[in-house]
């Protein structure tokens, strides 16, 4: 069943006008569905989704039926955000599609020292819109109830103080247990209430240090 985030102000009493250009040609003219096919249709702002059969297919707007009303079932207990330093190439674009997949809420891309990446404001600004795209498009593959934003790129120090008002900071670090030599950026963010933490005995790759927390902590936060 085919997944649609919706406004709403797009719920009538008993049916669901679907009106986003980009989703009616979509259903139009890339699903090709047809009057009686089913569809998810997801409501952040009331954390529900809708279970709909299509009822009118028009050139601006798709109308469905309401068949039931599920919760907000597919989403974790607590909000994680994952900091994420800048990788090369387009890997962000897989971290991204995975982090949603495993449940994340937020995704803050930062620009830290050893990361060789550099971003200006202008190229930042277009990968952000890219980026949330990508996030858009996984939570509708993974069913989410909600999808997780891309917030602007940050340097170290303005993602520590974003993370300031969150309830707990963990900071994967690969030396963890020789928490004496920490480098600069890993003690500025111990000072903010960050809490080091290993994440075994080898050393993991930055788009695979993420997906291992976030896996983590999905397993130990999903409820039955």
């Amino acid at each position: 069943m085919y997944q649609f985030f919706i406004q709403p102000d797009s719920i009538k009493e008993e049916e669901i006008w679907i009106a986003d250009p980009q989703d009616v040609n979509h259903i139009r003219n890339v699903l090709r569905m047809k009057k009686g096919e089913k569809v998810s249709l997801c409501c952040e702002a009331k954390g529900k989704e809708y279970i709909c059969s299509i009822e009118e297919i028009e050139s601006d707007i798709v109308k469905a039926a309401i068949i039931d009303i599920n919760g907000e079932s597919r989403e974790l207990p607590v909000k994680i955000t994952l900091f994420q330093g800048l990788p090369k190439s387009d890997k962000m674009e897989l971290i991204i599609q995975k982090a949603v997949e495993l449940g994340v809420a937020e995704i803050v891309p930062m620009a830290t020292k050893r990361a060789v990446v550099k971003l200006d404001a202008k190229k930042a600004a277009k990968k952000v819109q890219r980026w949330n795209e990508i996030a858009k498009s996984a939570a509708k593959q993974s069913k989410r109830g909600l999808i997780p934003e891309v917030k602007p790129v940050m340097s170290f120090k303005e993602a520590v103080e974003y993370g300031k008002s969150m309830d707990m900071l963990l900071i994967p670090y690969e030396d963890a247990k020789g928490i004496a030599h920490s480098r600069e950026e890993v003690s500025l963010a111990m000072k903010a209430g960050a809490e080091p933490v290993t994440l075994g005995h080898r050393i993991l790759r930055t788009e695979t240090a993420g997906m291992t927390l976030l896996s983590i902590l999905m397993f130990m936060l999903e409820e039955d």
